[in-house]
């Protein structure tokens, strides 16, 4: 029983083994691609900007001394020209299939790098924050050592200065004046005190009495309604310099609840007042102002600047152009590097001007593809979606990411880059490319499913039409299934609150006020 074959068995020892496997390797190069595709236009340029300060390589535009080309073969000089290969496309909507395009530009070879099947493995883990670029804040020089006048213009004053300058001249006693001006740095942008009185004083080391003087003091200030703790007390400050805040009144701003549910009925036993006073009352109350602090509101709002321009062919096409304004021209300056390369001669200081080179080319290819891959998805959008643009929104059409990346051959996570923070300008107005994708509800009998953004748009024609006879959500499902559009209630529901309308009780009672 105990013989050799007790040795017999797992062995313990070094030994050799082959074995083949794939793994997926994020290159520096390709990341670089891949965060390209995600940037917005704004995102972009200060990105671009940033490397335009990091690398000596990069020009924004050629010299007239020398030609500011990429290093290499004429493939590679080819890609480094930029993006204007790739510019513009026309789409003949007769064959879904026909893409001719104006500028002659390969279609075909869009972003390899970026599509090589990365599927799932590619994770939003890389997020980039661009970093911050610009002339030095209060010296007045622009890019280049350029004189820039607007450097010394001064900015807007804001609500809480405009609120300190008032109270300087209020002419109280120190003390409410400066708890005023401690009330003040409490108040945030909208004009609503966010912090309780009593805390304040306490704080302060000062009694009740005063902060109540100081937050009077406050409420005396322009805007009216400023410094109010919520939203019936603002509505009151602006009622009483109005010269409107009688018992009524206070009775309805006691009761925005009811205001807000649209129950006139409770709302006219609760004021006191007949109908004909309490449409004139409701009336007065919206017409003030629930955030009289944001009038004071400085902080630029930024336009939305298409990246594409779709424009209609009198053939009945579309021509699909990139918005040129938006993509950064980078060239690589190769006379500077071939002029200072022979001068260095530690073996660091080449190494740092190569990875320079380096890194000027692969970003100037990873722009020209994302100008391309830009291009192409957003032509295949307007195939998808031609119904929307000729009809309108009736006519949209359910789309996901899916359809558009078998269409041109590229990958889903491709696509769902290249839809983020990007804009469409077409005859219909500007909408961003996510907008194309809307979700599908199915269609009764087996037909074609609609998008919900076509049935939202449907909702709100028949709340809009239904006359004296106001349509409940069952009943609109009624007439939508009739139609041929399959929904439940609920998502009637939910598409007729994300539209702002009310309920159809709500809208029974409003009409029996109006009605009188």
């Amino acid at each position: 029983m105990s013989g050799g074959g007790g040795n017999r068995g797992f062995s313990m020892g070094p030994r050799l083994e082959l074995r083949q496997s794939q793994s997926l390797v994020m290159t520096p190069q390709l990341m670089q691609a891949i965060k390209l595709l995600q940037l917005s236009n704004l995102d972009l340029a200060a990105y671009v900007d940033a490397e335009l300060e990091r690398n000596p390589l990069l020009d924004r535009e050629s010299t007239d001394d020398e030609p500011a080309v990429a290093p290499g073969n004429d493939a590679d000089d080819e890609a480094a020209g930029g993006t204007d290969g790739a510019e513009t496309v026309a789409l003949t909507t007769g064959d879904p299939g026909d893409l001719v395009q104006a500028s002659g530009a390969d279609m075909q070879d869009v972003a390899p790098a970026v599509d090589a099947d990365l599927g799932e493995a590619l994770d939003e883990t890389h997020a980039y924050t661009p970093s911050p670029v610009g002339p030095q804040a209060g010296n007045g020089m622009g890019e280049g050592g350029d004189y820039n006048l607007e450097e010394f213009i001064a900015g807007e004053p804001g609500l809480h200065d405009e609120l300190r300058r008032q109270l300087a001249i209020a002419g109280a006693d120190p003390l409410t004046r400066l708890v005023a001006e401690r009330i003040v740095e409490n108040i945030d942008d909208t004009g609503y005190l966010r912090a309780e009185l009593d805390e304040l004083a306490g704080q302060l080391g000062v009694d009740t009495d005063v902060a109540e003087r100081a937050l009077a003091l406050v409420h005396s200030c322009e805007p009216v309604g400023v410094g109010a703790r919520d939203l019936a007390e603002c509505l009151a400050l602006q009622l009483r310099d109005r010269d409107r805040h009688d018992p009524a009144m206070q009775a309805l701003l006691a009761n925005l609840d009811l205001l807000a549910r649209r129950d006139f009925t409770a709302l006219r036993r609760a004021c006191g007042v007949d109908q004909d006073d309490l449409i004139d009352m409701v009336a007065e109350v919206r017409a003030l102002d629930p955030r009289p602090g944001s009038r004071f509101e400085t902080t630029p709002v930024q336009p939305v600047v298409p990246d594409v321009f779709v424009h209609a062919r009198s053939d009945g096409g579309w021509t699909i152009d990139l918005n040129t304004d938006t993509l950064p021209k980078v060239l690589v300056n190769r006379g500077y590097y071939g002029a200072i390369v022979g001068s260095l001669n530690g073996s660091d200081d080449r190494t740092w001007l190569n990875d320079c080179l380096q890194q000027a080319n692969w970003l100037v290819k990873s722009l020209d593809q994302r100008a391309r891959t830009v291009l192409k998805v957003a032509s295949e959008i307007v195939r998808q979606q031609d119904a929307f643009l000729v009809s309108g929104i009736s006519h949209l059409r359910p789309l996901n990411l899916k359809t558009v990346a078998d269409a041109i051959d590229m990958h889903e996570s491709t696509v769902s880059r290249v839809t983020a923070n990007k804009y469409m300008a077409t005859p219909r107005g500007i909408f961003e490319l996510k907008f194309f994708f809307p979700t599908a509800i199915s269609a009764t009998h087996g037909g074609d499913a609609h998008s919900g953004e076509a049935v939202r748009h449907k909702i709100a024609d028949l709340i809009a039409g239904e006359g004296d006879d106001v349509l409940s959500d069952d009943q609109i499902v009624k007439v939508l299934r009739a139609q041929g559009i399959d929904i439940a209630r609920r998502t009637v529901a939910k598409y007729r609150e994300s539209l702002g309308l009310p309920s159809s009780v709500q809208r029974r009672r409003e009409r029996r006020v109006v009605a009188g």
